[in-house]
């Protein structure tokens, strides 16, 4: 748990995307088959989380950051309080640890052994999060993930890579792109990423 240097090398599980897919597929057949699921159930769970959910939540939490320094002192201290004020509770999202990008610090989170995600704040982790490519070389050549993801960092800034896990989930506070002045809350939220709150992304600069 915690902070890694990415310059050490770092085991990960292997994983198999197709296989899992179709495990998950097939397991689901036979459960509703045997009447132990509810179709429509499961898909009303997916669509809450994919599309209701998505990283609308975690927008609201950074845009309530950049607005409001007591909030961000209370997201930096208690996380979980924090973002449970807004509403935003549930599973996978327990134990919340807020990590705020800095000139110096840009933070990027990874789950190396599994897909550990808080799906209060982001809804459902996308693919290549869950990916062994990403799991492996995230902790490992984090500026060539980054770079793959179209980020270029400024010379000498340092990446931190953390590694969530079955008890913490990790939520990148990206900074507040210039220009934004004056913006209410709900406009800010429309400027932040699901990438830029796990650190592979960057906010959106504010319309022209």
């Amino acid at each position: 748990m915690g902070e890694h240097d990415p310059s050490e090398a770092h085991p990960h599980a292997h994983s198999d995307l197709d296989e899992t897919d179709l495990r998950v597929r097939a397991l689901q057949t036979i459960l509703t088959q045997k009447g132990y699921i509810d179709p429509g159930a499961l898909d009303a769970i997916v669509e809450t989380y994919q599309t209701r959910i998505g990283p609308r939540n975690g927008a609201r939490v950074v845009a309530k950051a950049w607005s409001d320094p007591a909030y961000f002192d209370w997201l930096m201290r208690d996380a979980s309080a924090a973002i449970a004020s807004l509403g935003y509770t549930g599973r996978q999202g327990e134990h919340m640890v807020a990590l705020p990008n800095t000139d110096e610090v840009h933070n990027m989170v990874v789950c190396t052994l599994c897909s550990c995600y808080p799906w209060p704040v982001l809804g459902l982790p996308p693919v290549w999060y869950k990916s062994a490519p990403y799991r492996s070389r995230a902790v490992r050549d984090p500026h060539g993930v980054l770079a793959e993801f179209g980020v270029t960092l400024p010379p000498g800034k340092q990446v931190r890579v953390w590694d969530s896990t079955a008890e913490v989930r990790y939520l990148v506070i990206p900074q507040r792109p210039p220009g934004t002045e004056g913006m209410s809350e709900e406009q800010l939220a429309e400027l932040v990423t699901r990438d830029s709150m796990i650190g592979t992304g960057l906010p959106k600069a504010p319309a022209q």
